[in-house]
């Protein structure tokens, strides 16, 4: 019997969930999760190593190097074949703000009325 998938920790929900290239013809999309969304963000503009964006995600380092790399295949095809990029599903957990759930300081964010919020200060 499979063991069952750990609900995912993120920040927030991207603000952006489709990507279209300018000038696309393709009809066909890519889905990546929110979860290799968040991946992507926390090692790739945070700079988080991977043991740091598997601590805050509260995962596995080896889960998250599962969905680092299929988070850079799904931007890759967009990026070479014009495809378009829509974010959205995954098991996750979106950070309520109260936890100090923040491997960095000011990478966790809560919005609270329409506005944006660090929760680690």
């Amino acid at each position: 019997m499979a063991r069952p998938k750990k609900c995912r920790k993120v920040c927030a929900l991207p603000s952006h969930t489709a990507f279209v290239p300018k000038r696309s013809m393709a009809e066909e999309e890519v889905v990546m999760s929110v979860d290799e969304y968040e991946t992507i963000r926390l090692i790739d503009l945070q700079d988080l190593t991977q043991e740091e964006c598997a601590k805050q995600m509260q995962i596995a380092r080896t889960t998250v190097q599962a969905i680092y790399i299929a988070a850079r295949k799904k931007l890759a095809d967009c990026i070479v074949h014009g495809k378009t990029l829509l974010i959205d599903g995954g098991d996750v957990e979106v950070c309520d703000g109260e936890n100090a759930c923040c491997a960095r300081r000011n990478c966790c964010c809560r919005y609270r009325q329409g506005q944006k919020e660090n929760c680690c200060d």
